[in-house]
């Protein structure tokens, strides 16, 4: 049995003028698990994400992590531990080099070790982007290569959960086979919690995921 990392409890959420998304929605999810959370288009998959790591508020109900309400963390900390890439990519009109190094220029990220250049390098093979030079700008990359880009600067700050929207939207198959492997290993070996919103059929590898679906304001497993 696995320890239970996140949990909400009787979470409720709406958007302003909106019916509410989730109406009393508890559920747990467990350490080192792989999860795939799927739902028609506005279910409230991202919005689900969104919420685990404070980007919105539920108005009522409530969130934990690590047993802890996710309101008593401070925000940089949390999402230090709790990784959200997004499916719309964020990168800032600098060197891929920077973009992988912003994290760690922030105060509370300063006692995390500085990858050297090798590091970077390696992780960024192991993410099919080998012919990416670490000295071009990020805002010439592809969406797709943003995307890996945004992935590799996330887990260099060794996060406890990574929240995955969408992670292969504007990748090929092969570049697909490779994220998949990649958030596997993170599960199997590093024992992350993974939460992957994928409209995709996911073939795992070497996992026994949990397939999640919305809808309704309710998850279904």
């Amino acid at each position: 049995m696995h320890d239970i990392i996140l949990e909400f409890k009787d979470v409720s959420f709406a958007y302003a003028a909106s019916k509410p998304l989730f109406n009393g929605l508890s559920i747990a999810f467990e350490k080192a698990r792989f999860y795939i959370i799927k739902g028609a288009s506005g279910c409230g998959k991202s919005t689900f994400l969104r919420l685990i790591n404070r980007l919105e508020e539920p108005f009522s109900g409530e969130i934990r992590f690590k047993g802890r309400p996710v309101a008593g963390y401070d925000p940089p900390l949390l999402r230090r531990s709790i990784l959200y890439v997004q499916q719309v990519p964020q990168v800032v009109d600098l060197s891929v080099r920077d973009n992988l190094l912003l994290p760690l220029t922030f105060q509370g990220n300063k006692n995390i070790p500085r990858p050297d250049d090798q590091r970077m390098q390696s992780l960024m093979e192991r993410m099919l982007l080998g012919d990416v030079n670490l000295d071009e700008s990020a805002k010439t990359l592809s969406t797709g290569q943003q995307q890996r880009i945004c992935l590799i600067r996330g887990l260099l700050l060794a996060p406890d959960v990574v929240l995955l929207d969408e992670p292969t939207s504007a990748l090929d198959a092969d570049s697909c086979l490779m994220v998949q492997e990649i958030t596997e290993n993170l599960c199997r070996e590093q024992g992350i919690t993974v939460l992957m919103v994928s409209h995709r059929d996911m073939e795992m590898c070497s996992l026994d995921p949990v397939l999640m679906t919305i809808e309704k304001g309710k998850i279904f497993q």
